[in-house]
């Protein structure tokens, strides 16, 4: 059985389902087929937002857990634009963008509702205070957040603590091997209020599936063969990436087992919510959280990918 972590009242699987393709890259029949592997394998956490799919992934993630919705945990977002009128943490925007949320999932609550990011017009006590409506009708289970700084969640953390509303009990930014911008201060912050802390983008956008190397095309159809992610190939970062393919494989791992448990390494890191377009994506992402790094290890790593020379993959 997969290793389990804490976040807020609930027990989650150390990888869990990113849903970001669902509705995009992925029809319902192809969803289907991905959620069914994730509940075999024992991911219990999927991961949605409402602009996914522009509400398709929350629709077709609903309609796939189907019976199965009772024993997971859902977690979805708002907060990011649907239109010019649906955006932002306002309260009477969570009120509207939760009852769409949970239509679209078909189901009466909410286990994990994230705010996408946040939102400088709105104070984030108006914002606490409307999730905190929500905890207390049953409709939200946990609140989390996303895409916010160490003085974010410190504020946060006060102002539920003086106003005793609901906390967020997770944090979910981008970190990776090729993104460590949370190791200045997210994480440390994260271990100090007690909450979660949910990596995306654990691959680099699929810098680090092993799929990519240097003086090739990139794979068609794969997530860097074109459009606005595609300058992330240089041949610096793909540099890099051989370095880090040859120590995984002088340790008898890949590529891809060597991003997830270098950030299953961390305490503070929860579960590696990382996306899947086929099932057997799914079965390796939920195999390479098997390797337990050592401090030598650790250590080896940090010469190769320097928290210094991270950057916005």
């Amino acid at each position: 059985m997969m290793d389990r972590r804490r976040i807020g009242s609930f027990d989650v699987a150390v990888v869990g389902l990113g849903c970001n393709n669902f509705g995009g890259r992925l029809d319902e029949q192809a969803t289907a087929r991905v959620v069914r592997a994730a509940l075999d394998a024992g991911i219990n956490l999927f991961d949605t937002a409402d602009i996914y799919g522009k509400g398709l992934s929350e629709e077709y993630l609903g309609r796939a857990l189907g019976s199965e919705r009772d024993r997971v945990i859902v977690a979805t977002k708002f907060g990011m634009a649907m239109d010019e009128q649906r955006r932002g943490a306002r309260p009477e925007y969570i009120r509207l963008a939760v009852e769409d949320s949970l239509r679209r999932l078909g189901t009466d609550r909410i286990d994990l509702y994230q705010l996408h990011q946040p939102d400088p017009d709105v104070p984030i006590a108006e914002t606490l205070g409307a999730l905190n409506e929500l905890v207390l009708a049953g409709k939200v289970r946990e609140i989390g957040c996303s895409n916010f700084s160490a003085k974010e969640i410190r504020d946060a953390k006060f102002v539920a603590s003086d106003r005793g509303t609901a906390r967020f009990v997770s944090v979910q930014n981008q970190y990776s091997l090729l993104h460590r911008e949370p190791e200045a201060e997210v994480l440390a912050e994260c271990a100090r209020v007690g909450a979660a802390f949910l990596p995306f983008f654990p691959l680099a956008s699929g810098l680090l599936t092993g799929k990519y190397h240097r003086g090739e095309a990139a794979p068609e159809g794969s997530r860097l063969s074109g459009g606005p992610r595609s300058g992330q190939l240089t041949d610096e970062s793909l540099e890099r990436v051989e370095a880090l393919r040859d120590f995984a494989q002088s340790r008898g791992h890949t590529l891809l087992e060597l991003a997830f448990s270098w950030l299953l390494a961390r305490p503070v890191v929860t579960s590696v919510i990382a996306g899947a377009t086929k099932p057997e994506q799914v079965a390796s992402n939920v195999a390479a959280a098997d390797w337990r790094l050592s401090e030598a290890d650790l250590v080896a790593i940090d010469a190769i990918a320097p928290a210094a020379l991270s950057r916005d993959w």
